[in-house]
């Protein structure tokens, strides 16, 4: 199999290095390490190029006015990127930009005013709760809206077979058992420590606890090359990839809408389309995900009809 560097990927796509490791750092382009370089699949590349493909250039206003880009900052997800590409393809009069940052990241991002929506799933520990702890504590005036997505299966992704016999996170700890870790913030880095914490487990005692990945399909593709033997994800990604997977537990993924004169219109335009349209068809082909709750306001301190 052909091996990049981030030179010759800027090379073959015109762009510079610089844009390339910015598109590592959001998870658009999974990489990993050789030593203190940077390298990537070409499985990979031709998958970005394919998603990139399927994206059509952004449509402008009759009128020649700029189309209305919403910023999505947060968590990285599949049902995120079907929907960053549904828009696109449908031809609206707004884009999504995503960035893709973690959950924790994604939330302060919005606090900011540097997001429009934030995607999310943090499990707070003392309530046992997803996302809304956190958000009513970090917003108070701000006018928003929260929208369930899907309830998605978090475990251990581990190799075919699963070579290394892990039925679960207290194998961890054991030293012939190596992992790659999400990045600070993340929400399944949350839930990995919310395991370890309950199996009274140090995370210094994980071998490869230090190691980040930024996306899902990037830790997956560790295990899928043999340089890590678990990584704790969803099992969409362990399927794309062929693995195996051992369900731990099932986390809420919603979306954060923050409400602004400017944005206003375009927000609810998405909201329209998310509970409306055929969208929803999207995900009966992502494994591991559960549609029941999809759509559903789930807390809103904002009329959309103000």
């Amino acid at each position: 199999m052909q091996i990049y560097t981030p030179d010759e990927i800027a090379s073959m796509l015109k762009i510079s290095k610089h844009t390339v490791y910015e598109m590592i750092k959001r998870g658009d382009l999974a990489a990993f390490k050789v030593g203190n370089k940077m390298r990537i699949e070409e499985t990979e590349f031709e998958r970005y190029k394919a998603s990139m493909s399927a994206i059509p250039a952004r449509v402008q206003e009759s009128k020649g006015n700029p189309q209305h880009s919403l910023q999505l900052a947060g968590s990285h997800d599949f049902l995120v990127e079907q929907l960053v590409k549904y828009i696109a393809s449908e031809g609206t009069e707004f884009s999504i930009t995503p960035s893709y940052i973690g959950s924790l990241e994604g939330l302060m991002m919005l606090y900011r005013g540097s997001a429009d929506i934030a995607a999310v799933h943090l499990l707070d520990p003392t309530s046992q709760q997803y996302n809304l702890p956190f958000i009513r504590q970090l917003f108070v005036h701000e006018p928003l809206t929260v929208m369930r997505l899907a309830s998605r299966e978090q475990g251990m992704i581990v190799a075919k077979g699963n070579p290394k016999d892990i039925t679960g996170v207290k194998d961890l700890a054991r030293t012939d058992v190596s992992i790659v870790n999400r990045q600070k913030g993340a929400g399944t880095r949350f839930l990995l420590d919310s395991f370890l914490a309950n199996e009274n487990l140090d995370p210094a005692a994980v071998k490869g606890y230090e190691n980040e990945e930024w996306t899902h399909l990037g830790a997956a593709a560790h295990i899928s090359r043999g340089t890590a033997d678990a990584a704790f994800g969803i099992r969409c990604a362990a399927s794309q990839l062929g693995l195996d997977f051992i369900p731990l537990t099932k986390e809420q993924f919603d979306i954060v809408f923050r409400w602004t004169p400017e944005n206003r219109e375009a927000l609810q335009h998405l909201i329209d389309l998310i509970q409306l349209t055929n969208f929803k068809e999207s995900i009966a082909d992502l494994d591991g995900y559960d549609a029941e709750e999809f759509g559903t306001i789930i807390y809103g301190n904002h009329s959309t009809e103000e």
